[in-house]
């Protein structure tokens, strides 16, 4: 089975905009700022947003790291948006999900400046990637078609079967998956909470993009023969034994998986790793767009 090891295909990625970021600055240009907005003290999403901050450490770009305490009024965090918006020293922000419950998620996405939403969350980033224009793509999804490339898995006619519908993981996935572009023309079946017959749908499969965050629950016997397995799920699960007591798992039974899988990604160590990839090269393009 090929491991599609995520810190190799990422390392590739960040190699590659270190370059581009050297060149800038041997120009005489500043380098690409991304701004991220972290609320309260999640810890999974104080580890997420600190694993950005310090891939744009090494590979050259400045990051401003914004935090607001969990009580934070939805009015005084929109002003904050709207200051990064208009900061022209700033090409990219981002705000860290999930938020508290008293601010809307829709508002937040909606505030900010389409040519700085390298979430690619935006409608009007999410309207252009459907109709197939340029555009930011979500991070994940950008990221499990990185690694697809680096890769280089075939995709053209396969099936494939996306297990969730979330507008951050599976709908983009979906489009890019059946769009035609390198690493799509795929025939695409959206699975979810309420598909009757789950595993007869997945081993049709040539490729499974799991993204349903419940651990471990794609199974090996729900997977065909040489079929690719995306693991796209990171949930904490409570374990005494483990040191942090806890342990990281993907929504894939790896070790059950990767006796039948011809390609796997693993958790950790997969496709979180390539989101901030995509994440990065998100932000340089909003550079390039506002600096041409």
């Amino acid at each position: 089975m090929l491991l599609l090891d995520g810190k190799i295909a990422s390392q590739s990625v960040k190699e590659s905009l270190i370059i581009e970021t050297k060149e800038l600055i041997a120009k005489g240009k500043r380098k690409p700022h991304l701004a991220a907005v972290l609320i309260g003290n999640n810890g999974a999403s104080e580890t997420y947003v600190a694993s950005k901050v310090k891939f744009c450490g090494e590979i050259g770009f400045t990051s401003t790291l914004v935090r607001f305490e969990n009580n934070i009024a939805e009015k005084e965090l929109l002003a904050k948006i709207e200051e990064l918006n208009t900061d022209d020293k700033i090409d990219g922000i981002l705000v860290q999900l999930p938020l508290p419950k008293h601010i809307s998620e829709a508002n937040v996405i909606n505030s900010i400046n389409p040519d700085k939403d390298v979430d690619g969350f935006h409608p009007v980033s999410v309207g252009r990637l459907v109709q197939g224009l340029d555009t930011f793509i979500p991070a994940t999804p950008y990221g499990i078609m990185l690694l697809l490339e680096h890769f280089q898995l075939t995709t053209k006619g396969k099936h494939a079967v996306v297990i969730g519908r979330s507008n951050i993981v599976g709908r983009p996935m979906s489009i890019l998956l059946s769009s035609n572009i390198p690493y799509g023309n795929c025939t695409v079946t959206i699975c979810h909470s309420h598909t009757p017959d789950l595993k007869e749908i997945t081993l049709q499969a040539d490729i499974i993009i799991a993204a349903l965050g419940r651990p471990e629950f794609v199974k090996g016997d729900m997977v065909k023969e040489g079929a690719i397995v995306i693991d796209v799920g990171i949930t904490r699960v409570d374990d005494a034994s483990a040191a942090k007591g806890y342990r990281i798992k993907g929504d894939v039974d790896f070790k059950e998986v990767s006796k039948v899988a011809g390609a796997a990604s693993p958790v950790p160590g997969g496709v979180g790793l390539m989101t901030i990839a995509g994440l990065m090269k998100n932000t340089l393009a909003a550079y390039n767009r506002r600096n041409p």
